[in-house]
């Protein structure tokens, strides 16, 4: 029996509400819009349509897999973050909402900063956090660094899909050892690192222990070892005066922020993400003269 896109639509939003998918409305859509070749605007306009056959079919495999638990940005191999539409794909964490807070904060302190100001997204999956620091901030000049080869291989693509090919690039660096020469003199080091405990990281929901990189995840037996590493060994490459911030999970900001204490970081500030938690963690290097009278 013939079905309207509108018909397959409905179903999908209640299926996915079943199972408790919070944005079953905005899933639903995009599978479809996936599944039928069509854009959002298409979408709407052919509703009330007759689905083809084959377009049906793609449908009700893409929700097949949606409802055991695939997310829906691996499905369709892209997402959205701060304006932005990135690929994505198993390789890299899909980008949240929590991590805007990370790019408010980068981008409030740059913005009205010279020419050339030099930006690193350390630990950079997709690149989404440095991406949106370079579409906000013409005036930066930003690196991604990235572990995975896999990952960096998303950096550059969203790079190039972003048009920003003249103000980013992609380097391979671990953040758990210390930088390469070329990674110095920055004014700005903006970090989302993997800070799931070990053991927490197989309680996570489904979708995301199952499909979600654990490497991106794991951030050793409390979570907080790349915050060690990262504040100890990257200090270095930061100007005196530089900046460096930290996304952290809901109840980490006071560990962090020792940890920032204790390596000699000043300023050291926390800000709240829109869901009222403790997201962002910042601190700066003394500058030399500063460091000098003490």
């Amino acid at each position: 029996m013939p079905v309207t896109y509108n018909d397959l639509y409905l179903d999908a939003r209640k299926a996915l509400k079943g199972v408790g998918v919070e944005q079953a409305q905005l899933e639903a859509r995009e599978l479809l819009c996936l599944a039928s070749g069509k854009s959002r605007e298409e979408f709407f306009r052919d509703l009330t349509l007759y689905a083809s056959d084959g377009a049906e079919g793609r449908f009700r495999t893409l929700l097949a897999r949606r409802l055991k638990g695939e997310p829906v940005a691996y499905l369709i191999g892209e997402w959205e973050f701060y304006g932005l539409t990135l690929d994505v794909c198993r390789d890299v964490l899909i980008p949240r909402p929590d991590t805007e807070t990370l790019v408010d904060r980068g981008i409030l302190h740059v913005r009205d900063m010279p020419d050339g100001t030099r930006v690193l997204d350390l630990c950079a999956g997709s690149g989404c956090v440095g991406l949106a620091i370079a579409e906000n901030c013409p005036n930066t000049y930003v690196v991604l660094a990235e572990w995975s080869e896999e990952a960096l291989r998303v950096c550059r693509q969203n790079i190039r899909r972003c048009g920003l090919t003249q103000q980013v690039s992609p380097v391979q660096a671990d953040a758990l050892e210390p930088p390469p020469r070329l990674l110095r003199d920055f004014d700005l080091i903006l970090c989302n690192p993997p800070y799931i405990p070990t053991l927490d990281v197989t309680r996570l929901e489904p979708s995301v222990r199952d499909y979600e990189p654990r490497m991106a995840l794991d951030g050793g037996e409390d979570g907080l070892k790349f915050y060690r590493a990262i504040t100890k060994k990257w200090k270095c490459a930061l100007k005196p005066g530089g900046k460096l911030a930290f996304e952290v999970g809901y109840d980490q900001a006071p560990a962090v922020q020792a940890i920032m204490t204790e390596q000699g970081f000043v300023d050291i500030r926390t800000t709240m993400d829109p869901g009222l938690h403790w997201r962002v963690v910042e601190g700066s290097v003394e500058k030399r003269g500063e460091a000098d009278s003490e």
